[in-house]
């Protein structure tokens, strides 16, 4: 892209100049590339996805001139099968980010500030920038985890991702209920993008708490990152400020591609099962294998890990792994900026990244 000149910029809108955008995982096209740094999925959806999709194909004729359900209504069903809840506690949306997005815009937009980490999923502080939302950010402790207590304060609503990211260390859900019970007057949302990879769900605690909303996606443990399909848990009254935000918005977020195909893999359970028990069992091998070469792992709960090694600066350490056709990621920020987040690939996938670094870099 070419670069924007103040002059022309004098067309944006002046809250657009102001924007510093989420910058999303490299998705490079090389050849032969192990690409660790997106968290990803290694194995593909369901087949009962792939069918599903097909026979939106073979009626494409019928069906794709015609607008899609804008409530839905389909995959709401499934998902409450699947997750114990009623339909009326779901909300769906193009991809966790937009559900997200909307949960910004009903719930945070306060005289008091939204709590969140220092440390934490970096779309946070853009939303609050986009939202004009006022925020003030917590440190993690020393060893990256939650302190309950910095939470215990005046606030416009409380955010967290579990297991966090970058980080992948999980809270408990006595830990959730501790907060939930400390601010009873404000949304306290739990970001569940990587709780398939066993961490607690905070969705056992939504008919108890009215001001819990827990936000998951299709995009991790069901691998249907391509597709974009997130959705949010919570009591009715706060599903219906979502739904009265989305449908100020964009009516017809979910394309009947989209929806058939997440409906499939909510019905595909046992699929669904066994191919997170594949990523957890490979994580724990692969923790395993780089701390028997000097790393520094963080306990996690995720489809990633984060790691550091010692007497290695991290930044480096990632532009040589790029040499060798392996990416994971750096975030070159404070408290993390010696530590990479590694996806979990397949077992073949982890033992090249683990031969690399033990033949090529750290020989």
């Amino acid at each position: 892209m070419s670069t924007i000149t103040t002059q022309q910029m004098r067309f944006w809108s002046p809250e657009v100049r102001e924007l510093e955008p989420y910058v999303p995982g490299e998705q490079p096209k090389i050849q032969n590339l192990l690409k660790l740094n997106t968290n990803e999925n290694p194995y593909p959806p369901s087949p009962k996805v792939v069918e599903a999709v097909q026979a939106v194909l073979e009626n494409s004729a019928d069906v794709l001139r015609l607008y899609p359900d804008p409530d839905a209504s389909a995959l709401k069903q499934a998902i409450a099968a699947q997750q114990n809840v009623d339909a009326s506690n779901v909300f769906v949306g193009n991809g966790s980010d937009e559900v997200l997005a909307h949960i910004f815009k009903a719930f945070f937009v306060q005289e008091q500030p939204l709590l969140y980490p220092d440390i934490t999923y970096s779309f946070y502080p853009v939303y609050s920038q986009f939202f004009g939302v006022k925020t003030k950010i917590l440190p993690l402790n020393d060893d990256f985890e939650i302190v309950v207590d910095d939470y215990k304060q005046a606030n416009g609503g409380i955010i967290i991702t579990n297991p966090n990211a970058p980080t992948s260390i999980a809270l408990g859900l006595s830990a959730i209920e501790e907060l939930l019970q400390s601010n009873p007057d404000s949304v306290v949302v739990i970001d569940e993008a990587y709780v398939d990879f066993g961490a607690e769900s905070a969705v056992s605690l939504v008919e108890k708490y009215e001001n819990l909303v827990v936000c998951q996606t299709t995009s991790k443990s069901r691998s249907l990152a391509g597709l974009r399909v997130g959705f949010a848990i919570a009591q009715p009254h706060l599903i219906a400020a979502l739904e009265a935000v989305k449908n100020s918005f964009n009516s017809y977020p979910m394309d009947r591609f989209a929806i058939a195909a997440a409906v499939a893999s909510f019905e595909d359970q046992a699929y669904f099962e066994t191919q997170c028990k594949k990523v957890i069992d490979s994580r724990e091998k692969l923790v395993a294998d780089l701390e028997a070469i000097g790393f520094k792992v963080l306990p996690s709960k995720a489809n990633f890990i984060f790691a550091s090694l010692p007497n290695k600066d991290a930044g480096e350490l990632a532009a040589e792994l790029r040499e060798h056709g392996i990416i994971v990621r750096y975030f070159n920020k404070p408290r993390i900026n010696q530590y990479l987040r590694i996806t979990i690939g397949t077992d073949e996938q982890n033992q090249r990244l683990v031969d690399t670094l033990k033949s090529d870099i750290l020989a």
